[in-house]
């Protein structure tokens, strides 16, 4: 009996270490340099069971490049728990995954090791052509360009108000001392509008102090002459009462003390956060003029003033609104010539360091430099098919009217892809046909055959040149290429153009690539050889 529960025991431990074991397994055991290795762990445990897998970055030499996320699997009343781990090596050599440490209940089970071999890729130089090592592409920004444009602008906008501004307060400026023609005029001018302003009745009191005693200060400095606006309070009075032995003034002893009281005022308002009454502001405001007005009946006149040449404030104020007027126009116009003299600068300075076709391709636009530039897209078009890459996506049209009745009837199928015009900037046309009898085709007929409908829809003065051509996978076909003059049937003005033509015969089947653009425009040459390098072809029989 013993022995029985012994062996019962025994099977039962044996079987729950059995559904506990984790497989090993990988996808492949050979590999190129770089590529990946999925290792694959499985488990089978029941419901209560507590699995964990580790988190790696290496496993042995080899580098964990992907921890795939756990795969769950429920069978009956057990869990089947996948895990995978994606390996590579940059090194060539054989290499041995270690044993991994899987915890199942806290109780650690190991995998299994396994041998895997990282084998270099092979170069052939004698079938695969060499190419030199292409130059650093600036990255196109995802914002694009346009910000640039609009910072331009704005700060040119922003130059063109700063003059404004700046014209329209010297002016300003100019125009008072014009229509002010005495100290007094002035001061009783600036006084009237002070009080307009209505600071200190919206709180503004230290505003209207400063305001007050800067009006007092500008004219005795430019009346009597002493340096008023740098002066303290102390320093003004003594100043006063000198200019006033000088000049032989005679001032009363209330006309010091009012000016002395106002000032003060003022010191504390704007120093000591002083806060005088209504009644207060309005006898400081009094006193002022009327101190204004004292002084100026006490300076000596030399030369005596006719009546009619003092303007009354109605006049005053009219004039100044017709000199605003005037020089308003002056405002805007010395602002629109600093603005053209800026852009003007800056744009005779890059066409001196950029060139002048930078300067007009950058501001005005250049319609292939925005093909080029733009995003690009890699396509297969018809059948034989012709995989190659374009600016633009190629929309299928029907050239089957061009083309004469003798020569359809050997077409059994044929399909024609472009972008643009005869009479665009750029043109591109993509072309497969596949003939009825197959046989072997002559390439170069056949370019004299797609140049002769270039000629039928108004193609001039050709020019024809062809050569052998070779894809980058070494398929072989003819290139024509050349150029012709092209009449625009609406201004009948003529232009030169350049085309290239490739035509490659596979199986019955011809494959021919079209581009036409203004010769000597250097946009297009670049997309031509872009597109050229691009190509790549599709037997007749795929």
């Amino acid at each position: 009996m013993k022995i029985k529960l012994y062996l019962l025991l025994l099977l039962i431990s044996t079987s729950i270490f059995a559904q506990q074991k984790v497989v090993t397994s990988i996808d492949t055991t050979k590999n190129k340099i770089g590529a990946e290795f999925k290792l694959t762990l499985k488990t089978s445990v029941d419901t209560l069971s507590k699995v964990v897998f580790p988190k790696l970055k290496n496993i042995g030499a080899l580098e964990v490049i992907q921890s795939y996320p756990i795969d769950t699997i429920k069978k009956d009343d057990r869990y089947e728990l996948i895990k995978k781990y994606g390996l590579t090596q940059f090194d060539s050599g054989k290499y041995t995954i270690p044993s991994i440490k899987i915890l199942i209940n806290d109780k650690a089970f190991l995998t299994d090791s396994i041998k895997v071999e990282v084998a270099n890729v092979q170069v052939d130089t004698l079938r695969q052509k060499m190419y030199d090592i292409k130059d650093i592409v600036k990255a196109q920004d995802s914002l694009g360009d346009w910000w640039k444009y609009l910072l331009g602008i704005l700060l040119i906008l922003g130059i063109g108000a700063f003059v404004y501004w700046y014209t329209k307060i010297r002016q300003k400026k100019k125009i008072e001392e014009e229509v002010y023609k005495t100290p007094i005029e002035k001061a009783t001018s600036l006084l009237n509008t002070l009080e307009k302003k209505e600071l200190w009745q919206h709180g503004e009191i230290k505003a209207y102090y400063s305001e007050l005693t800067d009006i007092a200060r500008n004219y005795i400095e430019e009346a009597i002459e002493i340096p008023a606006m740098e002066s303290t309070t102390s320093e003004l009075i003594a100043g006063l009462k000198a200019a006033s032995l000088k000049k032989k003034m005679k001032l009363s002893q209330e006309t010091i003390e009012n000016l002395f009281t106002v000032l003060k005022q003022a010191d504390l308002v704007k120093f000591a956060k002083s806060k005088p009454l209504e009644f207060e502001i309005t006898e400081d405001r009094n006193r002022i003029q009327k101190t204004i007005l004292t002084l100026d009946e006490a300076i000596p006149v030399e030369v005596p003033i006719e009546e009619d040449t003092i303007l009354n404030e109605a006049q005053k104020q009219k004039q100044i609104k017709i000199l605003l007027r005037k020089k308003r126009s002056q405002r805007i116009v010395v602002s629109v010539l600093s603005v053209f003299l800026l852009v003007s600068t800056i744009t005779i300075y890059f066409m001196a360091t950029k060139g002048y076709n930078y300067v007009v391709d950058n501001v005005l636009g250049h319609p292939t430099k925005e093909l080029l530039e733009g995003e690009w897209v890699k396509s297969e078009y018809g059948n034989p098919g012709v995989i190659v890459e374009t600016p633009k996506v190629l929309k299928r049209i029907d050239l089957t009217k061009t083309l004469p009745k003798d020569g359809m009837a050997l077409i059994k199928e044929m399909q024609s892809f472009g972008y643009g015009s005869l009479l665009d900037n750029f043109y591109i046309m993509v072309s497969t046909i596949k003939y009825k009898k197959e046989g072997a085709l002559d390439l170069s007929k056949s370019i004299e055959s797609s140049l002769q409908v270039l000629e039928s829809q108004g193609a001039q003065n050709m020019i024809v040149k062809q050569e052998d051509f070779q894809t980058n996978a070494g398929i072989t076909g003819k290139k024509g290429y050349g150029t012709f003059t092209r009449i625009d049937g609406n201004s009948q003005s003529s232009s030169k153009i350049y085309y290239e033509i490739l035509l490659f015969g596979q199986e019955g089947g011809l494959q021919q690539i079209m581009m036409l653009h203004e010769e000597g425009d250097r946009y297009a040459n670049e997309l031509s050889a872009r597109i050229m390098n691009s190509v790549e072809l599709k037997s007749a029989n795929n």
